[in-house]
């Protein structure tokens, strides 16, 4: 089995795209996208608009992961049109380049460190940090990571986290976090006076939760699983934290390309400059990559990956809230009595 750097170089073939393959995939996305929002407008039928709009938020989908790999430098790379493409893309789907770029590019050189900056990732305390902090930061914590929060990415990750917070943060660097805000707002503000409620639902409401919702699980998921593993800065290793603690996310043939293969996390992780359309030839090619941990979106795994709350290094896993009130007790049951000395 490869190990360590010779696993990272095996994986180099693989990291060359077909760029006429590239320009297809992304081509006919935004031509599917286009043709389904226009559909959520025109079909004469409410049920059929109903299914455009929800077809439309899992093509969103797919096209933000061929925006992300774009990003990564995977695909057309160095081409200008593409680059326009990309750019209006990130826009229109609340996660401008500026922003997109920085939390993701830091995010792969520092996944599953316990103690760096929560850039491009859900937060990660261990127990006793966890223990240690006051109630008004725990509810934080635990508001940031909670079920609800995520299946709301729409206005928490994407709207708020993506646009307010790195606008405010850095107005200079993010001009265009406020643009996206201003033409995401607008343009709701439009469709409502222009065509109606009903419209902005399908057009907007409907495609963006559905597309921010799955995206934001994906995302917490692929490093939130069952099995997930966290080390300290110094014991941190690159191969060993895609393979340990990203998540290949099994998913029905129909999934896997609505999602544009970002199941096989692990693998993304250990060389982010691989194609999305190469990925499976990855996984099938080198033995090394089959032995990943997994989770799929079943309700049962789902349920599982969000009952994770903190990382107990004592146990060497992710712990529910369940568990840490158990241990709780159980260290209150041991602490012995004190001593009380007569006067």
């Amino acid at each position: 089995m490869l190990e360590g750097k010779e696993l990272i170089l095996a994986t180099k073939p693989y990291a060359r795209e077909e760029r006429a393959k590239s320009w297809f995939f992304t081509l006919s996305t935004l031509l599917l996208l286009a043709l389904s929002l226009t559909g959520t407008l025109v079909l004469p039928y409410l049920v059929l608009r109903i299914l455009a709009s929800i077809l439309s938020g899992l093509l969103i989908v797919r096209m933000f992961v061929i925006y992300h790999d774009h990003q990564h430098h995977a695909i057309l790379h160095k081409s200008k049109v593409a680059e326009v493409i990309m750019v209006f893309f990130g826009v229109y789907v609340l996660a401008p380049s500026s922003i997109w770029k920085r939390s993701h590019d830091y995010h792969p050189k520092h996944n599953s460190k316990l103690f760096s900056a929560s850039i491009g990732s859900y937060p990660i305390i261990t127990r006793k940090k966890f223990e240690s902090i006051t109630p008004a930061e725990r509810r934080t914590y635990l508001f940031s990571r909670h079920p609800l929060t995520i299946a709301a990415g729409y206005l928490s990750m994407f709207m708020i986290g993506m646009c307010v917070q790195s606008f405010v943060s850095s107005p200079r660097k993010h001009m265009d976090s406020l643009l996206a805000l201003i033409i995401h707002l607008g343009g709701s503000a439009a469709v409502v006076y222009f065509l109606g409620w009903e419209s902005w639902l399908l057009f907007i409401l409907i495609p963006f939760t559905i597309a921010c919702g799955l995206g934001a699980y994906l995302f917490y998921a692929q490093h939130n699983f069952p099995g997930v593993t966290f080390n300290v800065n110094k014991e941190w290793c690159y191969d060993k934290a895609a393979l340990l603690s990203s998540s290949y996310m099994v998913m029905n043939p129909a999934m896997k390309w609505f999602t544009g293969n970002i199941g096989y996390h692990h693998i993304h992780h250990l060389n982010a400059r691989i194609p999305f359309y190469r990925l499976p030839e990855v996984m099938a090619a080198i033995p090394k990559l089959q032995n990943a941990k997994t989770t799929t979106l079943s309700f049962r795994d789902v349920r599982a990956c969000f009952r994770l709350k903190v990382w107990d290094p004592e146990q060497d896993r992710m712990i529910s809230l369940r568990e840490i009130r158990a241990i709780r007790s159980a260290q209150l049951m041991r602490k012995p009595d004190p001593v009380v000395v007569a006067g």
